[in-house]
């Protein structure tokens, strides 16, 4: 292990404890469960936690009343303190419609969401004040609270078959960017920029409308997200954050919104998902590590990340890599996996596909992607490319703000196999730098019945077929 290593390992510990909020009524240790994962890289097992023999806090015992959302959420917040005083347990929403604000998880609890049960998220914004340590596209600040959400927790799971579904009349509306809103995404950068500590990033105020995300782990470690369905969300739908050990299996996503992300692993090693269902207004996975300056402060890379056995039918792209990859990228698999939509799109935000594997950056990122995998993947219509990488991505941001600083992202490794699409503009399409060409790409059985335009774009890349 080299030096550079060594800082970049005590840094990971620093940021991502590993054991946190701890309670201190706990008899004995609550039992984990490692799942081993195939991969073409070095993954280690993930480890969730089991909750199969805790007891169980149901919130109408803690003063929970169907159509009262004050009611409703001081007793879910009682049961969550009430369990994690009691060393674990199971939080339990019976059946019926249960109306509340902001939940905050805490160590060695679930929230478990029983079949028949459906949790409905408040769209007040001030329902999720007072504002929480977040991140709002890969800068850390203070902003709205997540609907759901866990800062420096270890061993936490959201189980069930219910259902989660936030009211979005409020949020639809911030989804419009406006100057005021501009404004405020100016001022995070330049804060950021400036070091300015997080506490001092202060963002939920006036008319600065950073919607919050739906379900956020902050700092966590053994996180558990499994079947439950979710319909809807004002942001990024799952999002851990500087988290090791995340599991999501089983989750049906349905968000048609803005930026309506299925799951955003950030910064964060040791994440599997599968069987789950995304029906997406954005990408379905999209996997981050930051946003220039203060992903350079955190240096810590996403890594290690497996998506098996999930079908996609709607979303941008299947698998997404950045644009926020400022820490860099490392070590991703995509397995049997199926876009089995139309490829037109549905009702509401729903849009076609544009690529099974999309890699996107600019000048201004810095960090670096490598050892990318895609296999055993199949769709029917697709706008764009079974393979694309663009360097020059920048979103509004191109014209809000000058670069400041330019670092551009070393791309390599990026492997396609046993691929059949009925229908594709491309086959790959690959736009590097000319001062950092893409280099090991490598595709193998990758067909596609019907090509629409010209079958392969490289530019500054070193590929393989």
């Amino acid at each position: 292990m080299t030096g550079i290593d060594r800082r970049k390992l005590v840094q990971a510990a620093c940021l991502i404890p590993l054991i946190a909020d701890a309670p201190s009524g706990r008899s004995k240790p609550l039992p984990l469960r490692r799942t081993p994962i195939a991969a073409p890289f070095a993954m280690p097992p993930v480890t969730e936690p089991d909750f199969s023999t805790s007891r169980r806090f149901s919130i109408v015992d803690h003063g929970a009343v169907q159509g009262d959302q004050a009611r409703t959420t001081a007793a879910i917040a009682r049961a969550i303190a009430t369990a994690h005083a009691a060393g674990a347990g199971v939080v339990v929403v019976p059946p019926g419609d249960w109306p509340t604000g902001a939940i905050h998880l805490r160590s060695n609890v679930a929230l478990h969401v029983e079949k028949g049960a459906t949790l409905h998220f408040s769209d007040d914004p001030d329902d999720y004040l007072p504002a929480v340590q977040t991140s709002w596209e890969g800068i850390e600040c203070f902003n709205y609270s997540p609907l759901i959400y866990a800062f420096d927790c270890t061993n936490v799971a959201i189980t069930g078959h219910g259902t989660l579904r936030p009211r979005l009349d409020r949020w639809s509306e911030w989804y419009a960017r406006p100057k005021p809103h501009m404004d405020a995404l100016v001022q995070l950068y330049d804060m950021a920029y400036r070091d300015v500590p997080v506490a001092g990033r202060q963002m939920a105020m006036g008319e600065n409308h950073l919607r919050p995300q739906c379900i956020q782990f902050n700092r966590c470690r053994n996180v558990l997200v499994q079947d439950v369905s979710i319909d809807g969300s004002p942001f990024w739908t799952i999002h851990p954050l500087l988290c090791r050990d995340v599991t999501v299996r089983g989750v049906k996503i349905r968000a048609h919104g803005h930026n309506n992300d299925g799951v955003d692993p950030e910064m964060s090693h040791n994440v599997l998902i599968e069987d789950c269902v995304f029906d997406q207004g954005d990408d379905a996975i999209s996997v981050k590590s930051g946003r220039d300056m203060d992903a350079w402060r955190l240096a810590i890379p996403c890594r290690n990340i497996v998506v098996r056995n999930c079908q996609i039918l709607n979303g941008h792209q299947l698998m997404a890599i950045g644009s926020e990859l400022s820490a860099g990228i490392e070590n991703v698999f995509v397995d049997n996996c199926h876009f089995t939509g139309s490829g037109k799109g549905a009702d509401g935000w729903a849009v076609p596909i544009d690529n099974l594997l999309f890699v996107k950056t600019n000048e201004r990122r810095g960090g670096y992607v490598r050892n990318i995998h895609m296999s055993n993947v199949s769709a029917t219509m697709i706008a764009g490319s079974v393979l694309a990488v663009e360097t020059d991505v920048l979103y509004q941001w191109k014209t809000l703000l000058p670069t400041y600083v330019r670092k551009l992202t070393p791309i390599e490794g990026l492997v396609v196999s046993n691929v059949r699409v009925a229908q594709a503009a491309h086959i790959a399409s690959i736009e590097g730098e000319a001062e950092l060409p893409v280099r090991d790409v490598r595709l193998r059985n990758v067909e596609v019945d019907k090509v629409t335009g010209e079958r392969f774009i490289e530019r500054n890349v070193v590929i393989t077929r």
